[in-house]
């Protein structure tokens, strides 16, 4: 009742064979498999074994451990190992697995703040997040790893970190489409009057974008001579919606849109008398950046960080007409 890897892919690849799917396992790194098509051959070169499985024109990648991935033929995500050695007799050659284009965000996060129509009333918040492809299994994997109590306390404390005084007011809710591999989550929380109050939180209100920017490499560049490792492909989008205002704001003037070989960032906004919405974009474009570009990516990293955070006064009033 135990298999590890190279059992998993072996019992996967003859399932496969016997319906009829031209698949056989494939060796792998976990960890240096990026760098398999540049090493020299050594046994210690493969530390894990995948399966490779082909229908017509169409190459599938499986690792059969990832049990928790969603997704059915058209959605699966291809693991990011970067070099396989399918395992054919006579024929092996290293292939590489070709990551998959990202055309709509893999991470939405939606947070509506509704100010309170009449002193004395809380603050709402409602967030919204829906994980899709390789971000869908991350977070599935997320939800049975931990409890739902510890997942929902995480969540609190980061809303508590932004505006103080937050509680929640009802559980974490999750649903999860596992064919089309798509988690969302819900949550919602209460700002007191007296805590939207302290401290002037109101006249100084932060909006912030959770979009990845902190996962992005911050390298040294004294003596810097290899290229900066992305990592896994990202797009992530982030919302905040800001609703009953007393009068109608807007987002900075001038566009602070970063867009390089390797990195896009922009922010949009939106506003209505008493509406105010701000959207916020990340993505990767290519996986590493070269050494000789390095301070333009750090120029730009500094410029997405600067600009993923905005305060409003949201308890400015138009005056009334005389």
């Amino acid at each position: 009742g135990f298999g590890d890897c190279k059992d998993k892919a072996l019992l996967l690849a003859s399932s496969l064979r016997r319906l009829g799917v031209e698949a056989e396992p494939a060796l792998t790194d976990l960890d240096d498999g990026l760098a398999l098509g540049d090493m020299l051959p050594t046994i210690r070169a493969f530390d894990h074994v995948i399966v490779k499985a082909s229908i017509k024109s169409q190459t599938y990648w499986i690792d059969a451990t990832n049990y928790l991935q969603g997704g059915r033929a058209e959605n699966l995500v291809p693991p990011d190992y970067g070099f396989a050695l399918p395992v054919v007799a006579g024929s092996a050659r290293m292939e590489r697995m070709e990551r998959k284009e990202l055309f709509q965000p893999t991470t939405f996060v939606s947070e509506a703040f509704d100010f309170p129509k009449l002193k004395g009333e809380a603050l709402k918040l409602t967030v919204s997040t829906t994980y899709r492809d390789a971000d869908a299994d991350s977070m599935r994997y997320r939800l049975v790893s931990q409890s739902a109590t510890k997942l929902a306390d995480d969540y609190l404390q980061y809303y508590n970190r932004q505006y103080p005084g937050m509680i929640s007011l009802v559980p974490l809710s999750t649903k999860d489409d596992r064919d089309g591999n798509v988690v969302t989550t819900v949550e919602s929380y209460a700002l007191p009057a007296e805590d939207l109050d302290a401290d002037d939180l109101v006249k100084n209100f932060p909006l912030k974008a959770d979009v990845g920017i902190s996962n992005l490499p911050e390298p040294d560049m004294v003596g810097r001579a290899g290229p900066i490792w992305l990592g896994s492909p990202m797009f992530k989008r982030h919302q905040c919606i800001v609703r009953n205002l007393k009068a109608a704001f807007v987002g900075p003037e001038k566009s602070d849109d970063v867009i390089t070989p390797y990195v896009a960032f922009k922010a949009r906004w939106s506003s209505t008398p008493s509406e105010f919405q701000v959207d916020w974009f990340l993505k990767t474009i290519g996986d590493r950046v070269p050494a000789k570009d390095i301070g333009l990516y750090l120029r730009s990293r500094r410029k997405m960080s600067d600009n993923s955070s905005w305060s409003y006064n949201f308890g400015y009033a138009e005056p009334e007409a005389n």
